[in-house]
């Protein structure tokens, strides 16, 4: 590091700069500003000779920060026993956020409330860490703790007796991490994504919410249900967990009116499948400044819609009033070429039972090639079992 001295009409600068090489360019950088001189004459008698002295020390440091430096080992000396030399800090990142989010303050006003003895803020932050880093049973997630830098004050029987607490205030969790998020992070909450999964046990006997259903998975096992909404960047707003019988289309206007009341949303758009677009789900969401965007199988229209979808004329391209006839855009390559890539529309009102929506069909001839070819390797495979059968 060396002292430079930039003149201008009104002041002399003093800075301290540094030799430094990026991208293999030797280049300058400046490592501090020290001041004017009319400013540094104020302190110090003569301040370019305490900026060189003062840079002399700065050399200095950084001289001695850089040393080589040998550890010395005894290999006859023992090892104590149970003296845990070694610790995991990489959950320290993680532990940042989890004060960020205040959720060490949730975990205070619930143990408050319930009056247990044990640090519920800290099995709920270990419990976090481990399904981040290390995703695991409860049991191995306590023993993984244990390596942490700051290892957990509790016991194992207190991280089950922990998750019924949690689970009873999931609503009041929720609410209070959307609230502190707003702190630091813009939430897109005028888009919310919705939709259900379950997930299976490896059990016989239905008992409490683990109940026979419908399994994404097909599989011949009790199942609970859980339905997610997440906000427009895709980050988790809030969830609810049902019996692993009960009807996707029936959780979300409980779990949107949660979303109304504890979070103070008002006016948003929801999305979801068609396994969730019910008439009474679409009603509950065309009112009251909410909205509703849906998927909507063809085959399920009625008979004059589904002419006008399936019709090869009257298709639009965004930004343009010209109509196209879809069946005309194979018959040049030059054509299909140009357009292979776009994705061409067609909408109407329409109105059934009291709600009016408007349905928009697309048509993408880059997807048709696609859906082409799979049906192809299909038959093929038909064609082939057959032959091999015969």
């Amino acid at each position: 590091m060396r002292l430079s001295i930039s003149k201008s009409k009104n002041a002399t600068s003093l800075y301290v700069k540094k030799d430094v090489t990026i991208n293999g360019k030797r280049t300058t950088k400046i490592v501090e500003k020290l001041g004017t001189v009319s400013e540094l004459s104020k302190e110090h008698e003569d301040p370019i000779a305490w900026a060189k002295e003062y840079i002399k020390e700065l050399n200095r440091k950084d001289k001695e920060q850089n040393r080589e430096i040998i550890v010395k080992y005894n290999q006859s000396k023992l090892i104590d026993k149970d003296i845990k030399r070694l610790f995991n800090g990489g959950y320290l990142f993680l532990q940042q956020l989890y004060h960020q989010l205040k959720l060490h303050k949730i975990c205070n006003k619930i143990s408050a409330k319930y009056k247990f003895t044990y640090n519920l803020d800290s099995i709920l932050s270990r419990l976090i860490y481990g399904r981040i880093l290390f995703p695991s049973s409860k049991l191995n997630t306590y023993k993984e703790s244990k390596k942490l830098l700051e290892p957990p004050d509790f016991d194992l029987q207190h991280v089950y007796r922990a998750l019924e607490f949690i689970a009873k205030e999931t609503d009041l969790i929720q609410s209070e991490l959307y609230k502190n998020s707003l702190a630091f992070s813009k939430r897109n909450d005028r888009i919310l994504y919705y939709d259900c999964t379950n997930y299976f046990f490896e059990i016989e006997q239905e008992e409490g919410l683990k109940q026979y259903g419908f399994s994404k998975e097909h599989r011949p096992n009790p199942l609970v249900e859980m339905g997610l909404f997440m906000d427009g960047d895709g980050i988790p707003l809030a969830f609810s967990i049902h019996s692993g019988d009960t009807n996707e289309q029936t959780t979300l206007k409980p779990l949107e009116e949660q979303i109304i009341k504890d979070f103070e949303l008002s006016k948003f758009i929801v999305c979801t499948d068609a396994g969730l677009s019910s008439m009474s789900n679409r009603k509950f969401n065309n009112k009251n400044n909410r909205s509703f965007i849906t998927t909507q199988s063809v085959k399920k229209l009625k008979k004059h819609l589904k002419l006008w979808a399936l019709d090869h004329t009257g298709w639009h391209l965004s930004g343009s009033d010209k109509t196209y006839d879809i069946r005309l855009l194979d018959q040049d390559e030059k054509v299909y070429e140009k357009y292979k890539t776009n994705t061409f529309f067609k909408e109407r009102w329409i109105k059934e039972d009291g709600l009016e929506q408007k349905l928009i069909i697309t048509y993408s001839i880059k997807y048709r090639d696609y859906q082409r070819q799979i049906r192809d390797r299909q038959l093929y495979k038909s064609q082939w079992q057959m032959a091999k059968s015969s």
